[in-house]
């Protein structure tokens, strides 16, 4: 049907999904960012949580430093690091599963 420059495995899906996600979330932190300092219409933050959630925590704590953004709301911060305790400890539960059950592929 189509050919692809590389292989489809689940490994490049993978960071390939990681990838989109990190850039996504990087960028709507900016544009929210740019969009506080004018009184404009703001993103909301569940949808910075959601995509927070989806695999953009490591852009979200890149972002929110690299332009200062919702550092100073502890609550906003509060639920980002909750995110990223519950994908550690998913991350730690899914590796220890693919040690024991062997997944060639991955």
């Amino acid at each position: 049907m189509f050919d692809f420059p590389f292989e489809l495995s689940l490994k490049n899906i993978v960071v390939l999904y990681f990838s989109f996600i990190n850039i996504i979330t990087f960028f709507t932190f900016a544009i929210d960012k740019m969009k506080s300092r004018g009184n404009s219409w703001r993103i909301p933050e569940k949808t910075l949580w959601l995509l927070t959630l989806l695999g953009g925590s490591p852009a979200a704590l890149i972002s929110m430093q690299y332009f200062r953004h919702k550092t100073k709301k502890l609550s906003f911060q509060a639920v980002i690091v909750l995110i990223l305790a519950v994908q550690v400890a998913a991350l730690f539960f899914l590796f220890s599963f693919l040690q024991k059950n062997y997944i060639p592929e991955f």
